[in-house]
């Protein structure tokens, strides 16, 4: 696999465009066009200077293979192929204030939650910063938006892979894609979720980049959170905790905690009681989620009577609190469904 120019600062192309003996210009011509989510190949640069890039670059680091839209809520999820014939997904999510993609930051997983596709198969590799980058420039300009009117509006890092297990190529990522010269997005438009690697999240309150930080808790005791957590035998929940307390320490940022109701394990009055207590008086948010399905899991998820419910228990012990929607559901829209289905019936037809 060659190298992905998407990797690259601004300042880092300039660098390359000098060391290639071409003129200056070229630099910014390079650079707006990457960012605009076109292919080296499309670019008016010299063949020489092209060839050059195409020996040593991806051409297309990243292609969409196949979209679904959901007739539901106009959803669309989409299957990429990386260079190396690895897959990955995202989904684009349409609401009032603009669209929201998820994008993967990991082909595969090695967290091992016992509600999630994406770590079926374990983790298959990192992604670089421009692989995540390419994601958003990709699907930007499919639905027609540049890097001065950006079509895609916020950035969640919930998708495949867990962002701090790959942390120097997520800060990266997150560096290229908020620089004013480039892709410009905002770093309060970008949220990052977390199973909770504590060291890393303290490392990261350092980085100076206060964006939305989203932490997937599930459960208001280590005990109950080790059954659908492997991460919770290394890291406690008071160990979590504090993390966000340094975080909103050194950014100002109140957390958000990621609550998945799943029935029988977390879901009845005590729990949602017991999780009030946990977060009486800090400055966070809880998220709750109605658990989407994964075949291979076997979890069920709650009725929505029985979620409401619980966000009402929440609210009234003075816990901010919202049920998020739920969209994509006719398509497969948890993390690694496509994926996993995908493999799965490939792996059938080769086995017929």
């Amino acid at each position: 696999m060659k190298k992905v120019l998407q990797d690259y600062t601004r300042e880092e192309i300039a660098a390359l465009v000098e060391a290639c003996g071409e003129k200056k210009y070229r630099a910014q011509q390079l650079y707006t066009g990457l960012m605009q989510g076109k292919k080296i190949s499309e670019l008016p640069l010299p063949a020489a200077f092209r060839e050059k890039l195409l020996f040593e670059y991806e051409d297309e680091p990243i292609k969409i293979r196949e979209i679904f839209s959901s007739r539901e809520d106009g959803t669309k999820k989409f299957l990429f192929e990386l260079a190396d014939g690895n897959l990955i997904e995202g989904v684009l999510m349409q609401y009032k204030y603009g669209a929201t993609q998820c994008v993967s930051t990991q082909v595969g997983c090695r967290m091992g939650c016992n509600f999630c596709a994406s770590t079926l198969g374990g983790l298959i590799r990192n992604l670089s910063a421009g692989e995540i980058l390419a994601q958003i420039l990709t699907v930007n300009r499919l639905q027609g938006g540049t890097s001065e009117k950006r079509a895609v509006k916020n950035v969640v890092l919930m998708g495949s892979g867990e962002p701090f297990d790959n942390y120097d190529a997520v800060v990266r990522f997150l560096r290229n894609a908020t620089a004013e010269e480039g892709f410009g997005m905002s770093i309060r438009n970008i949220s990052l979720s977390t199973c909770g690697l504590v060291p890393a999240m303290k490392r990261f309150a350092d980085e100076g980049l206060p964006l939305n930080l989203t932490v997937s808790l599930h459960a208001s005791s280590d005990g109950e959170r080790k059954r659908l957590m492997p991460v919770a035998r290394a890291y406690t929940i008071a160990q979590i905790l504090d993390a966000c307390a340094y975080y909103f320490e050194k950014t100002g940022r109140r957390y958000i905690f990621e609550y998945s109701l799943v029935a029988g394990e977390n879901c009845d009055e005590a729990h949602a009681l017991a999780l009030a207590r946990l977060l009486k008086g800090k400055p966070c948010h809880v998220n709750l989620i109605r658990l989407n399905e994964v075949k291979e899991r076997g979890l069920k998820t709650v009725t929505e009577k029985d979620a409401y419910r619980f966000l009402g228990v929440l609210e009234k012990n003075g816990i901010s609190a919202t049920l998020r929607r739920s969209m994509g559901g006719d398509i497969g829209g948890a993390c690694g469904q496509l994926r996993a289905s995908y493999l799965e019936t490939k792996e059938s037809k080769h086995a017929d």
